[in-house]
């Protein structure tokens, strides 16, 4: 008999919860981290989940997510609006994330870390209108993402892991607006990593990749 999807989902999500911890409790480095993380994504079973995380000797209880992704919060509102005037605003750790929040940016500085954010199930959406300032984005590799965001002398960039197959019993983050000679900046960022690893994170996948294109080419390209 086949095993649950949701038996795998769930486990997925405690395994990748415990890399990123361990990752943060320098019991490996983020090379190994990055490739646990993309075997977790690509597991079939339970038992493929479970040989990941084998060797960090922890007791099954410990193994939950760092994020509240799946839990809905009765305090959580419906609407809410940030506004940022040649200013700045950070929102990290432990936050309840509104079922859609307006941001306004303008000529200055915003940044949205939704790593520990209590996160209802559903489509949450974040709603932006960056003028001459940024917002940044950060995300857990377990957050499904829809980004529609339109940029008249501006930049919108993505670089996140996003689920390749969104679940929609799973909280989906839709972020939608326009940026005006600004920007706006999504990448994922994992437990306890700084920007700094990040970057560095991002700069070797995207080595991998060019490599494993160059193997794709026909012989003699």
């Amino acid at each position: 008999m086949a095993e649950s999807l949701v038996a795998v989902r769930d486990r997925r999500d405690e395994v990748i919860a415990r890399l990123t911890d361990a990752y943060a409790g320098d019991l490996f480095d983020v090379d190994e981290l990055d490739r646990r993380l993309d075997l977790a994504h690509k597991a079939n079973s339970v038992a493929d989940l479970d040989a990941l995380v084998a060797d960090l000797a922890v007791p099954e209880t410990a193994l939950v997510p760092t994020s509240s992704l799946a839990l809905d919060d009765p305090r959580r509102p419906e609407t809410k609006k940030m506004r940022v005037i040649m200013s700045a605003v950070e929102r990290r750790g432990a936050w309840i994330v509104p079922k859609q929040l307006t941001t306004r940016v303008f000529w200055g500085s915003a940044e949205l870390d939704f790593r520990e954010a209590s996160i209802g199930p559903g489509v949450t959406t974040i709603d932006v209108r960056v003028t001459m300032g940024s917002l940044e984005i950060i995300v857990p590799p377990t957050l499904a993402i829809d980004l529609d965001v339109s940029s008249f002398m501006g930049s919108v960039e993505a670089r996140h892991r996003a689920p390749a197959d969104p679940d929609p019993s799973r909280p989906l983050l839709r972020v939608t607006g326009s940026v005006v000679m600004g920007s706006v900046d999504l990448h994922t960022r994992l437990a306890g990593e700084s920007g700094s690893d990040a970057r560095r994170r991002e700069r070797r996948e995207r080595k991998e990749l060019r490599k494993a294109e160059q193997r794709a080419l026909p012989p003699g390209k």
